[in-house]
């Protein structure tokens, strides 16, 4: 991506991230409903302080902070950068304000234009790898800034739909879950090449995998409700030791955003709440609830080796951010399906290092390589990741217990 590219993709990026929180009323930027949430006015700023800390201040020596306090405000988790507010309560900064947010990000990107059209040449190189890092970063937060909104609006009683998008019903019966066989042997799995990605993706390595089936299509809700019907949420022989106390003492009795009334079992998305879309596939599940299941159905979950051994044939198309709906949508085709998009799938695989994996140089090594442990790895993208996002290298990663993702499950067995 050329230079002039790479400018016109920033403007674009930073624009999707406003037009994204449009819907939202001034309150709704403030809360946070609990301590892995943030505010959308805090992701606003964050992303802001991202170009800011790791562009501008280090690149443009006429450039000025907007507030210096800010640095402390609004920095994530980076040791090495200074210090940082604590995460639970983002929700109490009633200041600075929502104008004074998007002031610091005006601000921010009328010194990022100028630095990008005027760049010094002897830091070119290094601005260009650091933007290209800032602009992914910033669509990682606008798909948190959904999930996070989503978890905020879910525990108003009033049940408050961030748009009311008409979800189209499915054109076509959803297809019996099928099979698709993988020959195993050595493969070569993670990044390759000059083409953005991100460290945790590097370097590309041989694993060995054995012959494997992968489930032709995501689990629905109603298959998911089969498993809760056969008492799946009582019985300790599915449930691993730490996944069996977890639902003991959270009371975990269904998916994330399910609800009964009545009889009837409701569902609360973006769009509000509705009746349970039987035929859409089972979302915000936790790792321990996909493994349970898996092991009801006599099957089990992919390892990310064998997921991006079969992804790698794919083309990456599917539900995606881009198709405005922000909800999964059911299996319309026989076959392999919905290997990108829709829902992340969970793994059965550690999020750990590859062999001979180097973090980035200084303070940007933070961002992924500090996590390398008590977290499990997903794939594959979901309804509210852009689709020029994803590659199929691409690893994402979560606690095993955390359920506010936009997470479902690909059934796998051994051949």
């Amino acid at each position: 991506m050329n230079d002039a590219a790479l400018m016109e993709r920033y403007q674009t990026i930073r624009a999707r991230s406003e037009s994204l929180c449009a819907p939202l009323e001034i309150e709704d930027y403030c809360i946070q409903a609990m301590a892995d949430v943030s505010p959308p006015k805090w992701h606003l700023a964050h992303v802001t302080w991202f170009f800011e800390m790791f562009i501008l201040v280090p690149y443009a020596k006429q450039y000025r902070m907007l507030r210096e306090e800010y640095a402390h405000l609004f920095n994530s988790y980076y040791e090495t950068a200074g210090t940082f507010f604590p995460r639970p309560q983002r929700g109490m900064l009633s200041r600075p304000t929502v104008a004074e947010v998007y002031r610091y990000r005006s601000h921010v990107d009328a010194a990022m234009l100028e630095l990008l059209a005027h760049p010094p040449e002897q830091h070119a190189a290094d601005i260009r790898q650091r933007l290209q890092l800032g602009i992914e970063h910033e669509i990682q937060h606008q798909e948190l800034l959904l999930m996070d909104t989503r978890y905020n609006f879910s525990i108003n009683p009033l049940q408050p739909a961030y748009h009311n998008v008409i979800i189209p019903a499915p054109t076509n019966p959803v297809p019996e879950m099928g099979w698709q066989e993988f020959a195993g042997g050595i493969v070569e799995i993670g990044h390759d090449g000059d083409s953005f990605a991100y460290d945790n993706e590097r370097p590309r390595h041989k694993t060995y995998v054995q012959d494997f089936r992968l489930g032709t299509r995501l689990v629905t809700n109603a298959e998911y409700l089969a498993f809760i019907d056969d008492g799946g949420y009582g019985r300790v022989d599915l449930w691993l030791s730490d996944a069996w106390r977890t639902i003991r003492e959270r009371q975990w009795q269904a998916p994330l955003y399910w609800f009964s009334e009545g009889r009837d079992w409701m569902h609360f998305d973006l769009t509000g709440a509705h009746d349970l879309r039987m035929d859409e596939p089972v979302s915000h599940l936790s790792y321990y609830e996909a493994d349970a299941y898996a092991r009801w159905a006599g099957k089990r979950l992919p390892t990310e080796a064998e997921w991006e051994h079969a992804a790698g044939t794919q083309a990456i198309a599917g539900n995606f951010l881009d198709n405005g709906l922000y909800v999964p949508r059911p299996a319309q085709q026989a076959g392999m399906s919905q290997l990108y998009g829709d829902l992340w799938e969970w793994t059965q695989s550690a999020y750990l290092p590859y062999p001979g994996f180097k973090p980035l140089p200084g303070t940007l090594g933070e961002y992924n390589g500090k996590f390398m442990s008590d977290q499990m790895v997903l794939r594959g993208g979901c309804c509210v990741t852009a689709r020029d996002h994803l590659r199929a290298s691409y690893r994402n990663f979560f606690r095993a217990a955390d359920r506010w993702p936009f997470s479902g499950l690909r059934l796998a067995e051994d051949v």
